[in-house]
């Protein structure tokens, strides 16, 4: 089985409602048709516009979406159809194979399928900095940073995604696509972001930390950061 990570882009004449419920509705139930093992939606929604803080844009514009589609082949022939269904609701899209690593199942706050998952998920695209070859940057990022995030933040869902390559043309290049779930005072409050509420030490402790080891391996100039809703509409092992 392989994972692809979608990123979608809405005709501006449809609103974001209509975009969700599009993806949710109709064009889930089209794509488990074809033989979607798996399905994942991410939207930058109004539930989480009080997040609009954290976003970061350097590459513009960012996507409307997300679809994470587990799928029993990513080869061309195969996956094709479903580029289709997609392209036929967006007005462009981009689609990357990558490999899973769950550093943090969601345990905290499970859902049913097609339920919204409790606060919201933050998608950030990465790219390995020209300073670093490919080796050494993995090795910062899952060998040392992982362990980092996890302690220094509130974060219920950390998924990282290598990206193995790109499967549409014009695809930008991304080197990872890293999924995580925080409650929803985190949109907000930063101290809430950072596992330290009331408590102004372990706040500036905790930042010091993620930013410490984010500046090794990310160029923040070329990061983009998407808060959005999570609805996993169906799990790969169903």
């Amino acid at each position: 089985m392989e994972k692809i990570i979608y990123t979608l882009w809405r005709y501006q004449q449809t609103s974001r409602e209509a975009f969700s419920e599009s993806l949710r509705g109709e064009i889930a139930e089209q794509l488990f048709s074809l033989g979607g093992r798996g399905l994942q939606v991410n939207l930058a929604d109004a539930d989480v516009d009080p997040a609009a803080g954290l976003r970061q844009e350097n590459n513009r514009p960012l996507p409307d979406a997300t679809l994470s589609l587990w799928v029993d082949s990513a080869n061309d022939e195969v996956r094709k159809p479903f580029d289709q269904i997609l392209a036929g609701v967006t007005s462009r899209l981009a689609a990357y194979l990558v490999t899973e690593s769950v550093a943090i199942r969601n345990t905290r706050f499970p859902t049913t399928p097609g339920q919204r998952t409790h606060g919201f998920a933050q998608i950030a695209f990465l790219t390995c900095p020209p300073r670093l070859t490919r080796d050494a940057w993995l090795d910062i990022w899952r060998g040392h940073h992982t362990r980092v995030a996890i302690d220094t933040q509130d974060n219920f869902a950390y998924v990282q995604n290598l990206v193995v390559r790109r499967l549409t043309h014009g695809a930008a290049q991304l080197d990872a696509i890293v999924e995580e779930c925080f409650p929803p005072a985190a949109m907000t409050d930063p101290m809430a972001f950072f596992d330290a509420v009331g408590d102004e030490e372990k706040f500036q402790k905790n930042l010091a930390a993620m930013m410490d080891s984010c500046n090794r391996f990310i160029d923040f100039d070329k990061i983009d950061v998407l808060q959005t809703s999570q609805y996993v509409l169906k799990t790969a092992s169903a």
